[in-house]
């Protein structure tokens, strides 16, 4: 989807967006594909939320098609979102029945982690304003720090790009839903390194919550886990309530609420 198609979603309700922040190749699009993958499965799904519809079937297929098996092909990863001229990102769309009966749209943006670089380094970069739309829109934040990339060669650069970014995040998030996420799991980052990044996100809280995926298993914990743990963290989400002031209007003529000229 892109921004043209969201009216369409958002004529029963404002639909939760969530905005997925993190450099290039640290597992965004994984993220996402799993998902998709996952609740095929019936694995992230329960009877207080269970699948409904999307309108995006034909790019979750796109987006989770590598991770699946085929004949004499073993499952790869998702390929590089490519960056461009965009000013939006693309959306990818779940609905979810609750047991009320009520409906819940989620929004997921698939964005290239180049703009998100860009955007930590100069907010009003011209070729950043996909990353701006995320921040201005999103709902719930997934700040990625990617545990391959603070374990290897390039650790440190990996360490102050992903501090820069999550300054920039933070303050971008005003008090809405943003958690620290760390992918691929399965690799092993010091001590040392994991206080650095967590002490990058303290800023806005110290309870921001943290999730670590994998798709591969970490000794005990299934892949399935992270995710099903993630993604029940997001299902989670409400709005913010509105409260209406008090007025000392009499009379039931809803028109004039607020007093009478």
């Amino acid at each position: 989807m892109g921004e043209a198609d969201l009216n369409f979603v958002c004529g029963r309700v404002k639909p939760i967006t969530v905005g997925i922040v993190g450099p290039e190749s640290a597992g965004k699009t994984t993220i996402l594909g799993a998902f998709y993958l996952l609740i095929g499965r019936g694995v992230l799904t329960t009877d207080a939320s269970s699948f409904s519809n999307s309108y995006t079937l034909a790019g979750w297929e796109a987006v989770a098609t590598c991770l699946r098996w085929k004949p004499g092909q073993p499952p790869t990863f998702p390929p590089h979102t490519p960056s461009g001229a965009a000013r939006a990102p693309g959306m990818l769309h779940l609905g979810f029945r609750r047991e009320d009966g009520s409906l819940r749209d989620l929004l997921f943006a698939d964005a290239p982690g180049e703009w998100f670089q860009k955007w930590a380094i100069n907010e009003q970069a011209a070729d950043a304003e996909g990353a701006r739309w995320i921040a201005r829109h999103a709902d719930v934040t997934l700040l990625i720090a990617d545990r391959q990339a603070l374990a290897g060669p390039k650790m440190g650069a990996a360490r102050n790009d992903f501090q820069l970014l999550a300054q920039r995040a933070v303050a971008e998030a005003r008090g809405r839903r943003l958690a620290l996420v760390w992918t691929k799991g399965d690799v092993d980052v010091t001590p040392a390194m994991e206080a650095q990044i967590r002490t990058a996100v303290a800023s806005v809280s110290s309870s921001v919550p943290e999730f670590t995926v994998s798709v591969y298993p970490r000794g005990e914990i299934e892949a399935a886990d992270g995710f099903r743990e993630l993604f029940g963290w997001i299902l989670r989400t409400k709005r913010a309530g509105v409260d209406l002031p008090t007025t000392e209007a009499t009379g039931h003529d809803p028109f004039f609420r607020f007093g009478r000229r």
